[in-house]
């Protein structure tokens, strides 16, 4: 497969703390494999991956995968908008992580106005043995957020795929019933329209 065989194109953002993961959970799904070892991101990576969302409709997943650190969050800002999904990244085993996410979800809200952005809970680091926030909290944030929560571990593999792909899944199925207002430049793609059109 490749991107002239999309359909469709929807931008997805992650976001979380310093060291919760991000990054090796995108690694894990693009490669199939754990990093033996990562550098922590500076500003924003950028990634491209084609998914099936059902049978022969295929979409052109953006990622874009951002730091942590508090002092990128201005930037961060301008990669926001248009985002159709994001996934909100904490470690379990850290539960300033968790108050991070909790208190970013509202800016992101309010960064995508007047489109619509759908969210992803991913409790990462699920391997581990210690954990600093239990499972009733998280519950009931997701269930505030309207949102899946899932636990993900980028080391064993688990649920990694299912994070980015169930959530991808949700987009399209919005965007189809309308419930889920893109942007105008991201959604379906227009085969007859000029590629520059698209960006």
């Amino acid at each position: 497969m490749n991107l002239t065989d999309c359909q469709y194109r929807f931008k997805m953002i992650m976001i979380g703390y310093d060291n919760v993961g991000k990054s090796c959970m995108l690694r894990r799904y693009k490669e199939g494999q754990y990093p033996e070892r990562i550098y922590c991101t500076i500003g924003v990576d950028f990634s491209v991956h084609i998914l099936e969302v059902e049978p022969g409709v295929r979409v052109n997943l953006q990622i874009f995968d951002t730091a942590g650190h508090e002092s990128f969050w201005r930037v961060l800002c301008l990669t926001i908008p248009q985002s159709a999904g994001c996934l909100l990244v904490f470690d379990l085993g850290n539960r300033e992580s968790f108050n991070y996410v909790k208190h970013r979800h509202k800016e992101v809200c309010n960064i995508v106005q007047p489109y619509t952005v759908l969210f992803m809970l991913v409790g990462h680091k699920c391997d581990i043995k210690e954990r600093e926030v239990n499972q009733y909290e998280v519950e009931e944030f997701a269930s505030e957020l309207g949102a899946p929560y899932i636990e993900a571990s980028a080391k064993t593999g688990h649920n990694v795929a299912e994070a980015f792909e169930l959530l991808t899944r949700r987009i399209y199925q919005g965007y189809l019933s309308g419930e889920v207002r893109l942007h105008e430049s991201w959604g379906k793609i227009h085969k007859n329209k000029p590629a520059e059109n698209n960006k």
